[in-house]
């Protein structure tokens, strides 16, 4: 008897220390990982539009700064400053022409962008775009 509950001992024992072992090499959460860095879109891109009611090509300039998106919008409609936002590879930028607010959200992978958008409500579309090399 003594010698099973010596061998159940130190079971119990190779137990505890093999849990601790694998809780200390266990991952680090994605929570406590380094924020990814932004990509590159500072400057002037080209962007092809397509809606229901038709196609467009507006030239924005963005300027990132942080996180913080600043720029402008030229196209059919006008011209614009735009703010936004960028975490990693995506953004949204807004700019307000006549009352109505557009919103763009995409992605950027090196010198290409893609993504939605939203034309003050009247109009949902797609995007893709090219940076201008100077």
């Amino acid at each position: 008897m003594k010698r099973f509950n010596l061998v159940v001992m130190c079971l119990v024992v190779l137990g505890l220390v093999a849990s601790a072992s694998l809780s200390y090499a266990a991952p680090k959460s994605k929570a406590a990982a380094a924020p990814a860095a932004n990509a590159n879109i500072n400057g002037k891109w080209y962007l092809s539009v397509a809606t229901p009611q038709g196609t467009g090509n507006p030239v924005f300039t963005f300027k990132l700064d942080g996180n913080k998106l600043t720029g402008t919008y030229a196209g059919r409609f006008g011209e614009a400053p735009i703010t936004g936002t960028m975490k990693g590879d995506n953004f949204e930028v807004k700019y307000v022409l006549d009352g109505a607010t557009t919103v763009y959200k995409g992605n950027v992978n090196g010198d290409k962008m893609s993504g939605t958008c939203d034309l003050g409500g009247q109009a949902q579309g797609t995007f893709e775009g090219d940076k201008i090399k100077n």
